[in-house]
């Protein structure tokens, strides 16, 4: 049955226009609901995220699940304050006056998911977007089947179905989706995709947000703590079989270190996920065979330093260390989304601002460096859409952070009250009386009783 998606749109507007989304306890409602579903229904989605990628249940509750649940909490409790009008100050020459920034909904927007973090990728953006009185149609990626199936069957049994509806299906159906009107797109995924769907939007001028990842470098300075940083690094990388946007995508470390490093580095491999990776409970599995065969043909590119093996019909790529890579390697070009790290070495911090600043925006850059004047020198010298000195991979979790790209990583910010921000507009209101009324700002100028340049803001 071919799925009437203008008729799913035109309902959705309908509830908009009533005004039934507006209200602030028509979002609390939602928001609690929201949360209620990813808590009760757990088994079923860490069921769907074990047959879809793999994930162990500790992964799944702590990085889809609980940062769902966690962040739906978190706005519930705040969305009130952020929907408040906020003053501004009202110019002399507008008095008695008063200004006010209000933050009005949008409409219908539409949120295309990613499949590496199917429930989160889909339920963080529509938190954002009921925070913001919205309406919403979700599409999560065909690439993660069964997740897309457990938020079909779940999401109308929890949230206002008049209001947000879950489409599931392929290229096909994204493509009908994106040829309607939106008044939003949120979209999660990659360059090439996001380009497709940016073209969509400008056919009616919508606004979008666009998660794009990119090639994101951790930078190990000689002053930083080797062990730790090897196993922040081994943790953001290999963390769901290295298929993260925010995970590190190569590492630039001096060269003085970089014996000590790799050593470390190996050792926390082996530390978390064993000699024989494939038998862990904790480690994932590529999402596909397609994604597997590009990923392999990527580990013939450098010297294997640890790792390498791979089982098509298990879908499994061991976590591996790449050296000696040529610059030119493929796994250098694009982003990896899989459990392979490049690790190159540097002779000193101005090399690694060049080689970063040489490159298009990533979405997160590492610094690893106890000394504060060389990490805050790297992030004022560079630029990224996020950044943490001696971590990586985890700064989404803080939801006071605007979270996105720049550039070729993506566009706008979301999480907490930011992506309340994204999904309304910002409207400027002046509200004036009316019992003075001065002529001196009408014409005939000639009357020679012009304001004063001070006080029409005139130099």
């Amino acid at each position: 049955m071919t799925t009437n998606f203008e008729e799913i749109v035109s309902r959705h507007r309908a509830i908009f226009q009533s005004g039934k989304t507006r209200s602030a306890e028509w979002r609390e409602k939602q928001l609690a609901a929201l949360r209620a579903m990813v808590t009760e229904r757990a088994d079923v989605f860490c069921d769907a995220l074990w047959k879809d990628l793999r994930r162990n249940k500790v992964d799944a509750t702590v990085a889809d699940l609980k940062t769902v649940a966690d962040e739906a909490d978190y706005t519930r409790r705040r969305v009130r304050h952020w929907m408040k009008p906020k003053s501004e100050r009202t110019p002399l020459v507008l008095w008695p006056g008063r200004t006010t920034v209000s933050f009005e909904p949008l409409g219908v927007g539409l949120i295309i998911g990613a499949w590496n973090y199917p429930i989160q990728l889909v339920l963080s953006p529509l938190i954002a977007a009921l925070s913001g009185g919205n309406a919403a149609v979700l599409k999560p990626s065909e690439v993660s089947p069964a997740s897309a199936a457990a938020l079909a069957e779940l999401v109308p049994q929890y949230l206002d179905p008049d209001a947000v509806s879950v489409v599931t299906g392929g290229v096909a159906e994204t493509t009908a989706l994106l040829e309607q009107k939106w008044d939003h797109i949120f979209f999660t995924g990659g360059t090439s995709i996001g380009r497709i769907v940016m073209t969509a939007a400008a056919k009616n001028l919508t606004p979008v947000v666009l998660e794009l990842g990119g090639k994101s470098p951790a930078i190990v300075h000689d002053s930083a703590d080797l062990k730790v940083a090897a196993r922040r690094i081994a943790h953001g990388r290999w963390l769901n079989a290295g298929q993260t946007c925010t995970a590190p995508d190569y590492v630039l470390v001096s060269k003085s270190v970089a014996h000590e490093f790799l050593v470390h580095l190996k050792a926390a491999v082996l530390d978390f996920y064993g000699a024989d990776p494939q038998k862990s409970p904790d480690f994932g599995r590529i999402v596909s065979p397609r994604h597997f065969d590009r990923l392999k043909n990527l580990l013939g590119e450098g010297t294997i330093h640890h790792g390498g093996q791979h089982d098509r019909d298990d879908l499994f790529i061991a976590p591996t260390i790449l050296t000696d890579v040529p610059p030119t390697a493929a796994v250098l070009q694009e982003e990896i989304f899989g459990p392979i790290l490049p690790v190159l070495e540097i002779d000193g911090i101005d090399q690694a601002i060049a080689h970063v600043n040489a490159r298009p925006h990533p979405l997160g850059l590492y610094v690893f460096a106890n000394d504060q004047a060389v990490a805050q020198r790297i992030l004022a010298e560079t630029a990224s859409g996020d950044a943490a000195i001696n971590d990586c991979a985890v700064h989404p979790i803080i939801r006071e952070l605007p979270f996105g790209g720049v550039g070729n990583s993506g566009m706008g910010k979301y999480h907490g009250e930011w992506g309340f921000r994204a999904y309304t507009n910002a409207r400027g209101v002046l509200s004036r009386g009316t019992r003075f009324d001065a002529a001196l700002r009408y014409p005939p100028y000639s009357r020679g009783t012009r304001l004063p340049n001070w006080i029409m803001g005139i130099r």
